[in-house]
């Protein structure tokens, strides 16, 4: 345990990265947990429904509407839970939780856009290479990619910056 605390004390800013990633892993279960279920359970009946609307086209060979729901489903539920486990474990986060909250939903809203979009670029071929449920499972990796590369910065940076405390001045 010694040489995990002179790590964390030597490199605070790789520590605070290794764990926001390890523990992005209780999301990241979370999120295919949701997605699998979804898909094979929760919105299957509406998998050969296609959906169409603004820039994201699920048609039948995207998994249509239910794959649709399912990505937007497991993507809320798994960045719900990440803002908490981020908040308290990894960045001990002391500032207004309203504004946390507030801050995190604009980014969360951001990221939830373009990932809802890869399955529309993603799915169609994938599945012809691999089936839909190595597709949705290969798409949501990429989009775990993308949102650790667009939400770590901004947690560390934006959302979770710690106020001084005044006994530090």
């Amino acid at each position: 345990m010694t040489i995990v605390k002179k790590f964390q004390a030597n490199y605070p800013n790789i520590y605070e990265f290794i764990m926001f990633n390890l523990l992005s892993n209780i999301a990241t279960i979370t999120n295919f947990l949701i997605l699998n279920l979804s898909n094979s359970l929760f919105f299957r009946a509406l998998s050969d429904i296609p959906f169409r609307l603004w820039i994201f086209d699920y048609s039948i060979a995207n998994g249509g509407l239910g794959s649709f729901l399912a990505f937007l489903l497991a993507f809320a539920c798994a960045q719900t839970v990440n803002f908490f486990v981020q908040r308290k474990l990894v960045f001990a986060a002391n500032n207004k939780l309203s504004k946390g909250i507030i801050l995190y939903f604009i980014t969360v809203l951001v990221v939830y856009f373009i990932c809802l979009y890869v399955p529309t670029l993603l799915m169609a071929p994938l599945i012809a290479l691999f089936g839909s449920l190595w597709a949705a499972n290969i798409t949501n990796v990429v989009n775990i990619m993308i949102q650790v590369v667009i939400i770590y910065p901004m947690m560390k940076l934006v959302i979770m910056k710690k106020t001084k405390d005044p006994s530090e001045s």
